[in-house]
């Protein structure tokens, strides 16, 4: 049994299709939002199906409502949501209850910014549980993604009905990194040896600016789409709407100023995978549905 944490979210509901199509036997599907009642609810499309998968809600930041999604399985996915920036409950709490409940392995959704910015107060909760998985005496493996594809959903209102995306810092290219590539180097580690103790870093497999990805959204819309770029203020004060003031301080760094090692392509996807990494074009046209 392997437990997925996150199972709505970008990486979750990949993740939990993987595991059952490669034969695990029982994937038990965390979140802290209901499951809906029926197959016509409105979130049903949110939700994991695939035969096999058990659904419980509990929350990461919360050990003890973990505790009956844990107990019995082997090895857990780790991947914090809304208690990324909450001030709750040690990490060490959570990591105490997978070992007493039996767990074996675990693999945590940490950052690239956690290594290239040691001390940005924006990640120090992914450091935190960095540190208390290193600590916990399971066989671990660290998931350090840079700057999701999936981040261009922010877009998609505005092109459904504009066809025109907003961003600052236009030309600036990174490295972003498709969440499938990231649920199937996490399949990879959850099921096979070889894996413990690694942190690897998943990006995608070229720099691609905001200007460069909007025109691939076109493309797969085989629509024209207009990105107007924002100032570094006006993109800081839409931001601060819906993230935290550190986070939005930290992720505008990141876009505008980035480090070396964040602009530097990993090998590391093509490593685990026996195949390169995904492209922004190829999530683009996944997802174009998105943005019709």
């Amino acid at each position: 049994m392997i437990t997925v944490t996150g199972a709505t979210g970008n990486i979750g509901r990949t993740l939990v299709d993987l595991l059952a199509q490669e034969g695990e036997e029982e994937v038990v599907a965390v979140s802290r939002r209901d499951r809906p009642a029926t197959p016509d609810a409105p979130a049903v499309r949110d939700v994991p199906a695939a035969p096999g998968v058990r659904w419980i809600r509990a929350d990461v930041g919360n050990a003890e409502s973990m505790r009956p999604a844990l107990t019995g399985a082997r090895a857990l996915f780790l991947v914090l949501g809304g208690e990324l920036n909450a001030h709750g409950e040690s990490p060490t709490l959570l990591l105490d209850t997978a070992v007493s409940a039996g767990v074996e392995r675990v693999v945590l959704v940490s950052s690239q910014v956690s290594a290239t910015r040691p001390d940005a107060p924006s990640h120090a909760r992914l450091r935190a549980f960095e540190a208390a998985v290193r600590a916990s005496g399971l066989d671990f493996t660290i998931l350090r993604p840079g700057g999701f594809a999936s981040n261009a959903f922010a877009w998609a209102e505005t092109i459904r009905t504009r066809r025109t995306a907003f961003a600052p810092f236009a030309g600036t290219a990174l490295p972003v990194v498709d969440p499938a590539d990231i649920a199937a180097v996490a399949a990879a580690a959850l099921r096979e040896d070889g894996h413990g103790g690694r942190a690897y870093e998943l990006t995608g497999p070229a720099l691609i600016s905001p200007r460069e990805q909007v025109r691939a959204i076109g493309e797969a819309l085989a629509e024209e789409v207009t990105l107007v770029e924002l100032s570094r203020e006006e993109a800081h004060a839409a931001m601060t709407r819906f993230m935290p003031e550190e986070a939005v301080t930290g992720t505008l760094d990141v876009l505008g100023e980035p480090l070396a090692a964040e602009s530097k392509v990993s090998g590391d996807v093509e490593a685990v995978l026996g195949r390169p990494a995904g492209g922004f074009g190829g999530w683009a046209g996944r997802n174009a549905a998105a943005f019709k």
